[in-house]
């Protein structure tokens, strides 16, 4: 079947001959804005409790969380034949290289893991670890791994990444990508939209900035307001307004983003999904008439139908918008 989008997940499939399916791992790391030496608090907007799945706990070895993830996806879903270890809550690279060795080292020593994919910020690399990741590739026997950092852009807007207590600024972020590519290593980045002080335009136009970075692959995330963080004690208060999108606004959100992104830049995820026990705003979740609530995977159904509806594609508002930038699914 042709997309419209440039698919990540058909990409995988493709290129490494099955579907890989990721295993969230919670390896205890933090943040450094979290710490004494910085600005204390972590970003406004976060609370990981809400991201991780049941099997995820830094109380567990690396090895016993993995085959609990196994467990639970084999048991829940479609069976896959190659695993990725998935270091995901807080910044996985915000400790000493040596112990980053160790633990990546315990995930992929595991037999049916295949690859490895690291969650963390753009201020949590050097030159020293990311040539270390980069060596991962291969395996002991010379065969491929597959290896990703993924940075959490959030906004590519120094005021916004301020008002979050982000801790660094965009510049960061370029240069953490372009030290990543440089090393052939692929490069995700996920995005937040809907930040009360951004209007719809400026998310939009971040799109050009976005498409100046030497990434593989984006995540979309609309904003969640999550119990227990900063921002939701702000706007209980009323200090801060914010305004959900509904479901066909974000929709044609990310179209307008989808019309304006770079053809070659895979599509990871359009948006996030949190348990509704962590929603501190669970009126706002999206649902459908029934009341049952939408859930991740019928989000990519429904870009697809609108950009159809439009007429276009991913990349199409760009100069060469001569041919679609498809994949099969």
């Amino acid at each position: 079947m042709r997309c419209r989008y440039n698919s990540y997940a058909a990409y995988l499939k493709q290129a490494w001959g099955s579907r890989l399916q990721k295993l969230s791992i919670d390896a205890g790391f933090s943040c450094p804005n979290r710490s004494d030496d910085r600005t204390k608090g972590g970003c406004t907007f976060c609370n990981n409790k809400a991201f991780n799945p049941s099997y995820c706990s830094p109380q567990k070895s690396i090895t016993q969380q993995i085959d609990e993830g196994i467990e639970f996806h084999e048991r829940r879903y479609r069976k896959a034949s190659i695993y990725l270890a998935y270091f995901q809550p807080y910044s996985n690279t915000n400790a000493s290289l040596e112990t980053l060795k160790r633990l990546y080292s315990e995930a992929l020593s595991h037999p049916k893991v295949g690859g490895i994919v690291i969650g963390t910020r753009p201020d949590c690399v050097d030159e020293e670890k990311l040539d270390y990741i980069a060596s991962l590739q291969r395996d002991n026997e010379g065969g491929r791994r597959f290896v990703s950092v993924e940075y959490g852009i959030e906004s590519c807007y120094d005021d916004t990444l301020r008002k979050i207590n982000r801790g660094h600024d965009f510049a960061a972020t370029r240069q953490a990508i372009n030290l990543t590519s440089q090393r052939g290593i692929h490069c995700g980045a996920h995005l937040v939209l809907g930040f009360p002080w951004e209007s719809r335009q400026r998310i939009v136009d971040q799109t050009s900035i976005i498409n100046t970075l030497p990434i593989n692959s984006l995540k979309l995330h609309q904003l969640q307001i999550i119990v227990d963080t900063p921002l939701a004690d702000s706007i209980a208060k009323k200090e801060t307004t914010f305004r959900p999108f509904a479901m066909e606004e974000y929709v044609e959100l990310v179209c307008d983003i989808m019309e304006r992104l770079r053809p070659d830049i895979m599509m990871e995820r359009f948006a996030g999904e949190v348990p509704p026990r962590y929603q501190a705003l669970p009126e706002y979740s999206w649902r459908r008439e029934d009341g049952r609530l939408i859930r991740n995977e019928e989000i990519p159904p429904m870009i697809e139908k609108a950009l159809e509806r439009r007429g276009t594609w991913q990349g199409y508002k760009l100069n060469n918008n001569s041919q679609w930038a498809l994949s099969t699914e």
